[in-house]
C-alpha cells in the first residue's frame, strides 16, 4: 500500500517519510541495492553482514530505521551466533542487552540468542502474540532488536509491524493530548514509561504501551492554560496524578490495540513475510510488533519456523515525564486514588479475556 493524502482521524495524515536520497546514494555507493517497502520498512540487497559496513553507512541505515521502522538484510544464510551478534552491535549503544533464558536448541547455547519456534524441540513456543515492544520491563528498553529467520516456514509465519509515529498522527487531537499525559507502570518489574515519547533520532512523537505486562496507568492531571509540554517539566507530587480505573484501562488498551490493528488499512502498518536467511532489524522505539497468527501454528501445518532474536542496549532510558521516578514499586502501596487499577505481577491488567497474553 502506498502513501495517500487523506486524513486518518488524527490532526494529520500518518506520514511515513520516504527514503532519503542522500542516504540511499551513500548506501548504494557500497554496492548495495536499497528497496523501499510500503508503507514502511526497507530491504537491503547485496550485503554480507559478516563484514562490517563503513560507519557512515551504518549511521545512514540507523536513521532510516528510525524513520521507516525496520530494515532487512536479504539473503544472509547460515550466520553463526558470533556473526549475528557482531552485526547486531552496529546499532544503539553498540552493546548486546540480553534478559532471556536459553533454549537447549540455541546454537552453541549462546546466551545472547533467544530462539523462537513453532516446535518446542527447536525453540520457545508462543512468543509475542499481542502488540508490544521488546524489553518494556527495562528502564533503558532495547533500542533495536534483530530477528534472524534461520528457517522460514513453507506456508507463512511472518511479523506484523506498526509505526508508532504514524499511529500517534492517526489519533484524534483530544486523544493525543490525553495520551501525552499518561505513564505506564510495568506489572512485573515496576518500571515506568511514557505512553507518548519523542523519538531520539527521528524527533517524532510516538505511542508506546505494552499490552501484556502493564499493571497501572498514571494520568498527570491537566491544568487550565498549561500545555502538556510545560506539564512534563514540572516536579511530581502525588496530588497532581491519578490512576486510571478499570473501565478507563479497558478503553485505553482496546483503543491502542485498535489503533495498531488499523495500521494496515490506514498506511502505517505492514505484514512482513520472511525468506530463509532474512536478517531484520527494528528500531524498537519506532515500531511495535507482534507475531502473525500463522507463526504460532504447528510445524506440521505451517512448516518448521525458527527465528533467532538478539536485543541491543539503548543509549538512554525511555524515561517517564512529569518528574516521575523510573521505578514505582508495584508490590507496595501507592499514593494515588484508591479506585484505580494497581495490578502487580504476571501479565498485569487483563484488558480482554479471550486473548492469549504472552510477550
Amino acid at each position: 500500500m502506498g502513501q495517500t493524502s487523506e486524513t486518518f482521524g488524527g490532526s494529520a495524515a500518518p506520514t511515513i517519510p520516504p527514503l532519503d536520497p542522500h542516504r540511499v546514494s551513500l548506501i548504494e555507493h557500497e554496492g548495495l541495492t536499497v528497496k523501499q517497502l510500503y508503507p514502511l520498512g526497507v530491504e537491503i540487497y547485496g550485503a554480507d553482514v559478516r563484514t562490517r559496513l563503513p560507519e557512515p553507512v551504518i549511521e545512514a541505515l540507523e536513521k532510516e530505521m528510525a524513520n521507516r521502522g525496520f530494515i532487512v538484510f536479504k539473503h544472509q544464510p547460515d550466520l553463526s551466533p558470533d556473526e549475528l551478534i557482531n552485526a547486531s552491535k552496529w546499532w544503539g549503544a553498540r552493546e548486546i542487552h540480553s534478559t532471556h533464558g536459553v533454549h537447549p536448541a540455541t546454537p552453541e547455547r549462546n546466551r545472547h540468542i533467544f530462539r523462537c519456534s513453532n516446535d518446542s524441540r527447536h525453540g520457545i513456543l508462543g512468543v509475542g502474540p499481542q502488540w508490544h515492544n521488546d524489553g518494556s520491563f527495562e528502564a533503558a528498553t532495547f533500542s533495536h532488536s534483530a530477528y534472524y529467520m534461520a528457517r522460514a516456514p513453507e506456508h507463512g509465519g511472518g511479523t506484523h509491524f506498526a509505526h508508532q509515529g504514524g499511529a500517534f498522527d492517526a489519533l484524534p487531537e483530544e486523544k493525543q493530548e490525553f495520551w501525552e499525559r499518561l505513564v505506564s507502570v510495568n506489572s512485573a518489574y515496576s518500571v515506568t514509561h511514557p505512553l507518548v515519547h519523542t523519538h531520539p533520532i527521528s524527533g517524532r512523537k510516538s505511542v508506546w504501551l505494552h499490552l501484556g505486562m502493564t499493571g497501572a496507568i498514571l494520568e498527570r492531571l491537566p491544568e487550565d492554560g498549561v500545555p502538556n509540554d510545560e506539564l512534563q517539566k514540572q516536579p511530581a507530587t502525588a496530588d497532581k496524578f491519578r490512576l486510571l480505573n478499570e473501565h478507563e484501562m479497558k478503553a485505553l488498551f482496546n483503543d491502542y490495540n485498535d489503533l495498531l490493528n488499523n495500521s494496515f488499512e490506514e498506511g502505517y502498518g505492514i505484514r512482513y513475510h520472511y525468506d530463509n536467511g532474512d536478517l531484520l532489524f527494528i528500531d524498537n522505539w519506532a515500531v511495535a510488533h507482534r507475531a502473525s497468527p500463522e507463526a504460532h501454528m504447528p510445524a506440521e501445518q505451517q512448516g518448521l519456523r525458527i527465528m533467532d532474536r538478539v536485543t541491543i542496549k539503548a543509549r538512554q532510558e525511555l524515561a517517564p515525564h512529569f518528574g516521575l521516578p523510573t521505578y514505582i514499586n508495584m508490590a507496595g502501596p501507592h499514593p494515588f486514588n484508591k479506585d484505580g487499577v494497581w495490578q502487580a505481577g504476571g501479565v498485569g491488567f487483563r484488558w480482554k479475556d479471550d486473548i492469549r497474553m504472552q510477550n
